[in-house]
């Protein structure tokens, strides 16, 4: 590290801002998108911010490496790191404060990562760049350290592999070893563990957790209130680029003075919140000791009695050869997996990445043929047949991905999108009035019509993605991920969206996530993946409340959970 930054006194804090307040020209009716914000970390300590898209919590992160945006204007006093007026930085100061003294970790990592290097060749640069290290043996020793801290199983391997090459939770995962390689002063983690399964998350968060042991700061962007009391220890809350609540973690979440930290709480799903409108949720006083606070929430409709099958999954296998970088092995993916999904069903897939649950939805979904076994859908060979063999049963079977943005041609406008998975015949205005229909179906109204899909918000873009999912009528609907990107309030707003939908139509859903609260609000059974094979499956209530197998028990115990967390701060303290 240089010696302008290893000159201050670490007692003092790595951070110091009082009265920030960032701008762009021409935007927000030309008032600050961030007003009257204050920031201390020290070293040794945790700040989470959390809030809901577009409360200006990542922008507010951002300006700490000058990275706001092009023609912000920010504006602070003090705004010190490390000791130093950062208002006189030049570029040069910038660069050399990025990867020793602060390092960045983003929530998308595959846009994050450069697609043209390795991610052993990531790590290693800031390793080289900065010259921790200069011995090329040295810094790949480093690198696969590194890699292995966080997670990353057969580094010497995974460091020949590009980002593409990688699952999510891998890339993830890398991402956070080019961003700790330096052992820099300050981590920024924005929303770091997003699209990570409970284990893998539980192995990121020792890992930062280790460097807050070792005297770093953490300043953490979370979602996931259940993370943030098990690590943080103060949270900042903010909305509308405003700071409405403050303190210790302990004091924030379970005595919130402010309305909309209220909310945030109330709306986490779990199984408690099943068979309710997360949405609604909201703290009253208690009906026998009117001092404490209860959750109240509003019923969802009357669900549907299962129906008949409409998927049925029949020992499908599947294998995969491995580049060349890595030896050309065959790895087995899954193995003799079977289940069936019945009308009006939520059936659940949860498990640890690289457990196979992305790999059986493909197969399901008709894009990747299975080694062994079959598929069929109503009744009917699915998997055994040929993309023309499936057609007229193409749309009865439709998919809601995680990252919507990705899934729509970004020169379509919102009805462009619906309209894909519209019937081919009938008139322009009777097209309009049922893509309308859809959009009033999900929440939206005719001003979205011609909106393109980048000025639309995170939930916005989901509900647009459930509507061309609707738009084909289908008997089942397969959702990957569909909410682990949202935030606490657009998340509920899209679960009581399906729930609804579901309740309405009776449409089947196949649901993969990696939040098991997630799974316990919304589904009836839920099946459980490790290497392949399915370990344990069953109604939700039981598998997840009665866990029988060793790696369900497993993944229960890493899942975060805010009570949890915050026992084991009090125990620490």
């Amino acid at each position: 590290m240089s010696s302008v930054w290893s000159q201050k006194d670490r007692v003092a804090p790595i951070v110091e801002v009082r009265g920030l307040s960032i701008g762009f020209a021409g935007a927000n009716g030309g008032k600050p998108i961030v007003t009257d914000f204050d920031l201390t970390v020290s070293p040794g300590e945790c700040v989470a911010l959390v809030g809901e898209s577009g409360s200006g919590k990542s922008i507010t992160a951002r300006s700490l490496l000058n990275l706001a945006g092009e023609g912000a204007r920010t504006a602070a006093h003090p705004f010190e790191i490390m000791g130093r007026d950062a208002r006189s930085f030049g570029e040069a100061d910038w660069r050399k404060l990025r990867g020793t003294v602060t390092g960045l970790v983003m929530q998308d990592a595959l846009v994050s990562l450069d697609p043209l290097r390795t991610i052993g060749q990531e790590v290693a640069e800031v390793i080289s760049s900065h010259r921790i290290l200069t011995d090329p043996g040295a810094i790949r020793d480093r690198t696969l350290e590194t890699l292995g801290k966080v997670g990353i199983p057969n580094p010497a391997d995974r460091a020949l592999q590009y980002a593409h090459q990688l699952s999510g939770g891998l890339r993830q995962r890398a991402l956070i070893a080019s961003a700790i390689a330096a052992d820099p002063d300050l981590i920024i983690a924005d929303e770091p563990t997003t699209s990570l399964d409970v284990t893998v998350q539980a192995q990121v968060l020792q890992v930062l957790a280790e460097r807050i042991r070792e005297g770093a700061g953490l300043l953490l962007i979370s979602h996931d209130l259940a993370v943030v009391a098990g690590i943080a220890d103060r949270v900042i809350v903010m909305r509308n680029g405003r700071v409405v609540d403050s303190g210790p973690t302990r004091d924030v979440l379970t005595h919130p003075r402010h309305p909309y930290t209220r909310q945030l709480i109330a709306a986490v799903p779990s199984g408690q919140s099943r068979g309710s409108r997360l949405a609604s949720a909201r703290f009253e006083p208690g009906a026998v000791d009117t001092t404490a606070l209860a959750i109240v929430r509003e019923p969802l409709p009357q669900r549907q009695a299962a129906g008949a099958v409409v998927l049925e999954v029949e020992g499908i296998a599947k294998s995969f050869t491995a580049p060349k970088a890595v030896g050309r092995t065959k790895s087995v993916v899954l193995q003799d997996i079977s289940f069936d999904v019945r009308a009006g069903e939520v059936v659940g897939i949860v498990g640890e990445s690289g457990s196979g649950k992305s790999t059986c939805a493909k197969i399901v979904l008709g894009l990747l043929p299975p080694d062994e076994g079959e598929v069929r859908l109503l009744g009917e060979p699915w998997s055994s047949v040929a993309e023309a063999g499936r057609r007229r049963l193409r749309r009865k079977l439709q998919y809601i991905p995680q990252d919507a943005l990705s899934s729509f041609d970004p020169r379509y406008r919102v009805k462009d999108i619906v309209a894909e998975n519209l019937p081919g015949s009938g008139s322009r205005g009777a097209r309009r009035e049922r893509i309308v229909s859809l959009l009033d179906l999900v929440g939206l109204n005719a001003d979205y019509l011609d909106r393109l899909p980048r000025s639309l918000s995170g939930g916005q873009r989901q509900r647009v993605s459930i509507a061309r999912a609707l738009a084909a009528e289908p008997s089942i609907i397969v959702c990957d991920e569909p909410v682990s990107a949202l935030d606490i309030c657009i998340q509920a707003q899209v679960l009581d969206l399906l729930a609804e939908l579901q309740s309405r139509l009776g449409t089947a859903l196949l649901f993969i996530s990696h939040d098991l609260g997630v799974i316990e609000h919304l589904c009836d059974r839920v099946l459980v993946f490790q290497n392949g094979r399915i370990v344990e499956q069953g109604a939700t209530e039981d598998v997840l409340g009665r866990p029988q197998h060793a790696y369900t028990k497993s993944l229960l115990a890493s899942v975060p959970d805010i009570q949890r967390g915050l026992r084991a701060d009090v125990a620490a303290a």
